[in-house]
């Protein structure tokens, strides 16, 4: 019998899963970069620093080396292109999709942001906050009736809305890395009794932590190095810590006689503690060259308690790819590793600029 024998072997062609990362602004220039080592197939825009991804390798978002340059990631379960200015009804419209779609999930929480957070033009804010409020009615008893009391491990309904639409799906805060939709809590500054930007970052700081960790108690004690002109002490303080703050300048004047504050006016290379003390947290935003701060923090470590926490500002050189940065990275969180310090996390926060924060905790 003669004849020919085709090939039915079947191509496994991988599902491509639709997913919103947030990448800053910073880092526009690298931004092809970063998609492509998240596995990112195919991209749009949407907002100010939003892609809609399709991507086979959704993990990668989370665990690949660029993920770090991913500030807020979501699973899009549901997506409505659409001009929502435009729609009658939009808000009625939407609660009653997102309540069919998600209601027997039993969400934590539901929580509705802006795709462009930091726009004057209020309409999108409203808008969010409008539809939140139908949202809430409709999903009765929600355990976490705000941001703060969502559990890290369980999942909440997170929901975008802008001109380009609304998206939305279910995480948990810890996997989408972020508390808020979109991942930011934008911290309000006013003159003149800001000291510094630098208050707002160790704030943010504080509040991402606690997807990781309980918060430090009040009273705890802070080590900072490098701390002039005050913003982040006067941000713990503010909190209840006490810190002993270390620098070569002065701090600003209206931090004198502050309750809870210890200054030494000294370079941080020749501090070093009194015989007997130990600190709770080590916080370290110094300027220079990454590997003599972190040096700094590793000898300093040592008088920190067992558990202590260490938040350290990863300083970047010039960005012009993600390799540099990446291994600088590595670099870091090795050295940390090999004298006793644990990575807990890593991000860039909304108030980071070129730097990454990293949390660490000592063995």
């Amino acid at each position: 019998m003669n004849g020919t024998m085709s090939d039915t072997s079947e191509v496994s062609v991988p599902t491509l899963a639709p997913w919103l990362v947030r990448v800053p602004a910073i880092f526009e220039g690298i931004l092809p970069e970063i998609l492509a080592s998240v596995g990112a197939v195919s991209t749009k825009r949407l907002g100010q620093e939003y892609c809609w991804i399709r991507t086979p390798t959704p993990d990668a978002i989370r665990d690949s080396g660029g993920g770090i340059f991913v500030r807020w990631n979501l699973p899009i379960e549901h997506a409505w292109p659409c001009q929502p200015a435009k729609i009658e009804g939009f808000i009625e419209k939407a609660a009653q999709t997102l309540k069919t779609k998600f209601g027997d999930r039993a969400p934590q929480g539901v929580f509705v942001g802006p795709l462009h957070p930091t726009s004057p033009d209020r309409y999108f804010r409203h808008l969010a906050a409008n539809l939140r409020g139908r949202l809430v009615l409709l999903f009765p008893g929600l355990p976490a009736k705000t941001v703060e009391e969502q559990e890290p491990d369980r999942e909440t309904l997170f929901v975008l809305v802008g001109k380009e639409g609304l998206y939305a799906g279910m995480a948990t805060p810890r996997s989408a890395n972020g508390f808020y939709p979109g991942g930011s809590r934008y911290i309000a500054q006013h003159e003149p009794d800001t000291i510094s930007r630098a208050g707002a970052k160790i704030a943010e700081a504080l509040h991402y932590l606690r997807l990781h960790r309980p918060p430090l108690a009040a009273g705890s004690h802070w080590l900072e190095l490098g701390a002039c002109p005050g913003g982040m002490t006067s941000e713990l303080l503010a909190r209840g810590q006490r810190v002993t703050a270390i620098d070569r300048a002065p701090l600003d004047p209206r931090l004198a006689g502050k309750a809870g504050l210890t200054f030494v006016h000294d370079d941080v290379a020749r501090f070093v503690p009194p015989a007997g003390l130990s600190y709770d947290a080590l916080l370290d935003d110094m300027n220079g060259p990454p590997e003599e701060s972190i040096a700094q923090v590793i000898r300093l470590s040592r008088f920190l308690k067992e558990g202590g926490l260490v938040v350290f500002t990863l300083k970047l050189p010039r960005i012009e790819s993600i390799g540099e940065p990446l291994a600088l990275l590595r670099e870091t969180i090795d050295t940390a590793g090999r004298s006793g310090l644990r990575l807990t996390a890593k991000t860039h926060l909304t108030y980071n600029r070129h730097e990454f924060t990293l949390f660490f905790e000592r063995c």
